[in-house]
């Protein structure tokens, strides 16, 4: 059963409450004397209330199996077969590690696409190689043109 997604009352209409943002659609409890969401009217979106708190076997679970955070390759190793790995506040040369080791062992990570993100690597590898390059011809150029100059005069 998909959780119910419960938003604060106005969130369609602005950007700043999370129209078109997921990050900024948080709950807030609706007050105001004539709110028919806190009023609990038909045809509203719901309330937080007792009733709605997922059973405790699955509570704290990401489709069916036990998160945990990885910050390394270590903690990636010790992940084991009920588990789902979720990368921590960690940097790009790290994520590139954990990301092809996870390809490697078949480890699911639930916030990173691994395959998208190896792409995207070696698309911005070899752009950044392009222009290794590019700017080493460019210097070459540049100095035999000083030359030719140095020798005109």
């Amino acid at each position: 059963m998909m959780p119910k997604k419960f938003l604060r009352r106005t969130w369609n209409r602005y950007s700043k409450l999370g129209k078109g943002r997921k990050k900024k659609q948080k709950w807030r409890k609706p007050t105001g004397r004539d709110n028919k969401m806190r009023e609990k009217r038909k045809g509203y979106p719901v309330v937080v209330s007792i009733g709605y708190k997922k059973n405790s076997g699955l509570r704290g679970k990401i489709s069916k199996k036990q998160a945990v955070v990885v910050k390394n390759v270590q903690e990636l190793e010790k992940i084991k077969a009920n588990q789902i790995a979720i990368i921590g506040n960690i940097g790009k040369k790290k994520k590139l590690e954990i990301a092809k080791k996870a390809k490697e062992k078949k480890i699911q990570i639930h916030n990173l696409n691994i395959k998208k993100f190896l792409k995207q690597m070696e698309k911005r590898k070899k752009s950044e190689k392009e222009e290794k390059e590019e700017k080493k011809t460019k210097d070459k150029k540049e100095k035999e043109e000083n030359k030719i100059k140095e020798r005109k005069q």
